[in-house]
């Protein structure tokens, strides 16, 4: 039970320290990207550019979301380029995995590029308003 525990709370602090979720969103949208490419031309919507761009830039998505995650400090960079790419999937692949991957690509980055990393978490912060701010009718 300890080291559940234990691995739980080192997985917040290693969560707590870097942007996750807009890493784990914009990874997730290229990966259903690279996943509608496969789709059957049945439901295909919009082939694109067949090639190497096709593949390329989803596969670059994958790559930025985990660079976001493992790679804190630099995560202005990916973001934006993330972003970039996320768009540029509209027109290569699948008009950007039927707009579901374009839209988690496009959300991940914005939420890596807002991440602040010197912030204290939300909990803490509204624990210490709450306990500064006067209460309504109270003198201050």
């Amino acid at each position: 039970m300890g080291s559940r525990t234990g691995f739980r709370s080192a997985f917040r602090r290693w969560r707590a320290d870097r942007p996750f979720w807009g890493g784990v969103l914009l990874a997730l949208g290229g990966a259903e990207v690279l996943l509608t490419m496969k789709a059957s031309m049945k439901v295909m919507l919009h082939a694109g550019m067949q090639g190497l761009a096709g593949y390329l830039l989803p596969t670059l998505m994958v790559l930025l979301g985990l660079l976001i995650l493992f790679n804190p400090a630099q995560r202005l960079f990916y973001s934006i380029t993330g972003v970039l790419v996320a768009l540029g999937t509209w027109l290569t692949s699948n008009l950007g995995g039927f707009f579901v991957g374009l839209l988690l690509g496009i959300v991940g980055s914005c939420l890596a590029f807002g991440w602040l990393p010197d912030q204290e978490p939300r909990r803490r912060r509204r624990r210490k308003s709450a306990v500064v701010a006067p209460q309504a009718g109270e003198p201050a």
